[in-house]
C-alpha cells in the first residue's frame, strides 16, 4: 500500500482491499487478543464505515499495526496500535498544540494529540495502554504518549508508559519535551 493510495477520508477500493487482507491476516495470527471475535463481523464494520477504514488505513501507514483487541456491547469492534515499538511514523511528537505553540526554538512538526485528531483515533488511556500489554510485549525500547489527566496538564505535564523490567512503568515529563524514541498509540472503534 502506498500513501497515495488515500485522501483525507477517503481510500481507494484497492486499498482498502489490500488493507482488509493485512488486517485479516494479523487477526487471524494474534487470536489471543480478541478471543470470541468473528472476522467477518470486523470486515463488515470496517466496509460499512469509510471514513473509520481510512483511520485504520492512517494507523497502518504510519506504522501502528492496528488489531482488534475487544468489543463493545453496541457491537463496535476496537482497535489499538499493536506495533512491537512506539508506531515510528508518530515519533518526535510533543503532547499537544499548546505544548507545540510553547516551544521557541526546535520544533517538533506536530504534537501527539494533533496527530491523532487529524487520524480519527484517540491516544490510548492508560488504563488501555496497561490492557494492550497484557497482550505482548510493546514499547520495550520506545515509549508512547498516553492520555493524560486534566490536572497533570494543566501543570504543564503530561505522561507516557513503556514497557521495562517485565512491568510497565507510567512517567511524567514536560508537554513540550519530544524524543525520538518516543510517539504515540491509538484507540479507533468501528
Amino acid at each position: 500500500m502506498t500513501k497515495a493510495s488515500a485522501s483525507k477520508g477517503k481510500i481507494s477500493l484497492e486499498a482498502q482491499n489490500k488493507l482488509l487482507q493485512l488486517l485479516k491476516s494479523r487477526f487471524l495470527a494474534n487470536m489471543n487478543r480478541h478471543k470470541g471475535i468473528d472476522w467477518a463481523i470486523v470486515e463488515a464494520r470496517i466496509v460499512n464505515n469509510p471514513l473509520k477504514a481510512w483511520s485504520l488505513y492512517e494507523m497502518e501507514m504510519s506504522g501502528g499495526e492496528p488489531d482488534v483487541v475487544g468489543s463493545r456491547s453496541t457491537g463496535e469492534v476496537i482497535f489499538y496500535d499493536c506495533s512491537a515499538e512506539s508506531p515510528a511514523g508518530r515519533r518526535s511528537l510533543c503532547f499537544d498544540k499548546q505544548a507545540l505553540d510553547s516551544r521557541k526554538e526546535n520544533k517538533p512538526k506536530s504534537s501527539a494529540v494533533e496527530a491523532a485528531e487529524r487520524m480519527g483515533i484517540e491516544l490510548l488511556s492508560e488504563e488501555e495502554y496497561r490492557e494492550l500489554q497484557s497482550m505482548g510485549t510493546f514499547d520495550a525500547k520506545t515509549s508512547s504518549w498516553v492520555k493524560t489527566p486534566k490536572s497533570i496538564r494543566d501543570l504543564g505535564g503530561a505522561i507516557f508508559c513503556d514497557f521495562r523490567f517485565g512491568r510497565v512503568f507510567t512517567y511524567h515529563n514536560g508537554a513540550e519535551s519530544y524524543y525520538s524514541a518516543r510517539g504515540f498509540r491509538g484507540v479507533l472503534w468501528v
